[in-house]
């Protein structure tokens, strides 16, 4: 479980880091995760609203990370007891 939470986290990191740097949409790889980072967040990628495009993203990807960290946590404790 701590495999697959790590994994999404990463994605929503180099989501995260692609839109803060301005990353080619062009690119797969930058599209592939954009794409994915997209499906993953369930319904969290509008939580947060701010003028700022970029800080959207930030906040909202930001925290479904946590969110996916914290319940991956719980989950990796609930099955090892």
């Amino acid at each position: 479980m701590r495999v697959v939470t790590g994994l999404i986290v990463t994605v929503f990191v180099l989501h995260i880091l692609f839109v803060v740097l301005d990353a080619n949409q062009g690119n797969e790889f930058v599209s592939f995760i954009y794409s994915l980072a997209q499906v993953l967040v369930l319904g969290l990628g509008d939580v947060f609203t701010p003028d700022d495009a970029v800080l959207g993203v930030v906040l909202n990807y930001g925290l479904a990370a946590l969110i996916y960290l914290v319940i991956g946590r719980l989950i990796t404790k609930a099955i090892q007891r």
